[in-house]
């Protein structure tokens, strides 16, 4: 595996799968740096902007994994589909979908999404089974090839040294009593750590280390827009760059300084009092709700079949299958 390849699965995991969620009401067809924000990596990993693309929707809908799967499916079937699920989703069999219904649904497809994940790699780690992950057992899975004296390139093993260095870092902040072994809970945290407010000091250290150039603990303008945009000779700055420096200068920099500290790096990849799936659910209402009711009926829902198949709403593969209380 190649040093590109492993990175990229290392920040899916060590940055909670950090995407590009604007506001529901916004739609910007840009690589803006709400990229950084924690949305919470169960919903999706797309950007949320319905001028380009329902790819967020659609995963948020369906779950990500089913999403591929539906990707498959015929119109048809796609439609089929759809309609069994509305009727897992219309919990009390009345035919319409209410607010409460949908945001219920979501919240239900990102606390699977967390749990399925985490038993998942909990088996990849407890080499032993033990029922424990040890430091030691997630170390040597993960980076025992690469630290290999075996393994000569000298500068992939530096790169590998510094990711080991804040894994460790990350796992004792999770592993809450520090005897080295996590639990399934500690676990979760180490995973998932923008679920989890006792984690998020190491998640804003994490985004610091990726964004700061010079070392001096802050983010600057340069280095801010540095993260998304490195212009080719001779390129012309994009619309969107003059749009995210003023949201910097404005929203940002709440000192005015001219730089992030942590406190404001806190507050932006970070926000308190945002509820996704609740913003999710009113999002899916706005754009599918034809006379405007405030619930949706399978009518509205079909006609919407490509909207909501690319949203969060829908999870196929297994879901037929399971039986009506695990919701």
């Amino acid at each position: 595996m190649c040093l590109r390849e492993y990175r990229k699965g290392k920040i899916m995991q060590l940055l909670g799968t950090i995407s590009l969620f604007l506001a529901v009401a916004v739609a910007v067809a840009v690589p803006s740096q709400e990229k950084r924000v924690h949305h919470h990596s169960d919903l999706s990993d797309h950007a949320h902007g319905d001028s380009y693309s329902y790819q967020y929707d659609h995963e948020a809908f369906l779950g990500k994994e089913e999403a591929k799967t539906f990707d498959q499916l015929t119109s048809e079937e796609s439609r089929d589909r759809l309609g069994k699920i509305v009727d897992r989703i219309d919990t009390d069999g009345n035919g319409l979908v209410s607010h409460m219904e949908l945001h219920h649904w979501i919240k239900h497809r990102q606390r699977r999404y967390i749990e399925e994940d985490v038993d998942k790699q909990w088996k990849e780690y407890d080499l032993n089974n033990d029922r424990q992950v040890t430091w030691e057992e997630y170390k040597n899975k993960t980076y025992g090839y690469f630290l290999d004296e075996k393994f000569d390139d000298v500068d992939e093993k530096a790169s590998y040294k510094s990711m080991l260095a804040r894994d460790e870092r990350r796992f004792k902040v999770a592993d809450r009593n520090a005897d080295g072994i996590a639990t399934q809970e500690e676990l979760t945290a180490f995973l998932h750590p923008e679920v989890y407010d006792h984690m998020k000091d190491v998640v804003v250290t994490e985004t610091i280390e990726d964004i700061d150039q010079n070392g001096d603990g802050l983010i600057s303008l340069e280095e801010y827009i540095g993260d998304m945009f490195n212009p080719e000779d001779g390129e012309s700055e994009p619309e969107w760059v003059t749009t995210e420096k003023k949201q910097f200068a404005e929203f940002r920099d709440l000192n005015k300084d001219g730089a992030l500290d942590a406190s404001e790096v806190s507050k932006w990849i970070i926000p308190e009092g945002i509820d996704h799936a609740e913003n999710e659910a009113r999002h899916l209402i706005h754009e599918t709700d034809r006379d405007k009711d405030g619930s949706l009926s399978l009518s509205e829902i079909l006609d919407k079949t490509q909207f909501l198949s690319s949203s969060s709403m829908t999870d196929y593969g297994d879901l037929m299958l399971r039986p009506h209380d695990e919701l």
